[in-house]
């Protein structure tokens, strides 16, 4: 004998879900749809129809929300966390992640893997110690010294000139050319001196860098360009690429970066225009030492540890250093 059932029997949850649930919007509840037996005198022995499934929308608590995935307050602590003034080793370290990901095609062209590590623990010193202004000084010497390396580069290789790596400096590179920088930040973070020596440290990091991108500019396009090269020691003529070598096009092309690095560390307020000049006036002296130390000391017999690195140390070392004394003895004196 057939018996009757309810029209629809429900599966699902109770009303009441868990609390250790995710908010999931509204979950299709399965409904079991039986035909119901409307004819009182149907036969015993007839077959029932096949049940059917139904979608039905269920009421519930579970929900998510776009909203719920991405917590406005969260983001608004990350956007006062990058805008951090002044700067924390925490809003340091995030800005140059961003940065760094946002940069990654051009920093692989230039360094390697190792000196991408090296530049993104230099850029975090950089940003805690002086910012975003300190940081964009240090991006424009890695893009203009990045870009005249690629200058000719077939040329100077068949040349044996080129730099290794098709110009793609590891993290010895880096480390030779940021020391002195690194140095003056360390010391501005410190407060050493105080605050009397905070626009030192300034001048001397803005000073390391020009005299840098001085060095690389000069060396890439006399390899490049240079008609004539000459021994600094002895005014020899001498192949391209020889250390302590100089020519006019390098040397003219190694003072106008000076001179655009300088402006850009003035233009973002680190050093004054009389501090710019200064920088620019010690670049040079210390890249005429560097040629001097290149070619009489340099790829020497007993000192093979004075290799290029080293001598990118002691040049970057002597531009910090002029320019912090030139500073002292020669623009306090004007202004007293």
């Amino acid at each position: 004998m057939a018996a009757s059932l309810p029209t629809a029997i429900t599966l699902s949850s109770k009303s009441n879900p868990s609390h250790f649930l995710p908010n999931f919007r509204n979950p299709n509840s399965k409904t079991l749809f039986f035909p119901s037996n409307s004819n009182s005198n149907s036969n015993s022995n007839s077959i029932p129809k096949t049940p059917t499934l139904k979608n039905r929308r269920m009421p519930t608590q579970i929900q998510a929300t776009t909203d719920d995935l991405l917590d406005p307050g969260l983001l608004q602590q990350a956007i006062q966390l990058l805008q951090s003034s002044p700067p924390t080793w925490r809003s340091s370290l995030l800005n140059n992640v961003l940065i760094f990901l946002i940069g990654s095609p051009i920093l692989v062209s230039g360094l390697s893997l190792s000196g991408i590590a090296a530049a993104f623990l230099l850029g975090t010193l950089t940003w805690r110690a002086f910012g975003s202004s300190g940081f964009l000084l240090v991006a424009t010497y890695f893009v203009i010294g990045t870009a005249v390396t690629k200058v000719k580069m077939a040329q100077k290789e068949a040349q044996g000139v080129a730099e290794k790596r098709r110009g793609r400096r590891g993290p010895g590179s880096v480390i030779g050319s940021s020391a002195a920088g690194c140095v003056c930040a360390a010391l501005l973070i410190y407060g050493i001196g105080g605050e009397p020596f905070t626009s030192l440290w300034q001048l001397g990091f803005v000073a390391s860098f020009c005299t840098k991108l001085s060095d690389t500019v000069s060396s890439e396009i006399g390899k490049a360009y240079g008609k004539t090269t000459y021994l600094v020691t002895t005014f020899k003529i001498v192949p391209r690429g020889t250390e302590g070598a100089v020519s006019v096009e390098g040397t003219f092309a190694g003072i106008l970066a000076s001179i655009l690095l300088a402006s850009v560390g003035c233009f973002m307020g680190q050093i004054n225009v009389g501090e710019a000049v200064v920088c620019v006036i010690a670049s040079q002296i210390a890249n005429l030492g560097e040629s001097i130390i290149g070619a009489t000391f340099q790829e020497k017999e007993g000192l093979q540890w004075l290799n290029n690195d080293v001598v990118n140390v002691i040049n970057i070392s002597m531009g910090s250093i002029l320019a912090v004394l030139m500073q002292q003895l020669i623009l306090e004196s004007w202004h007293t």
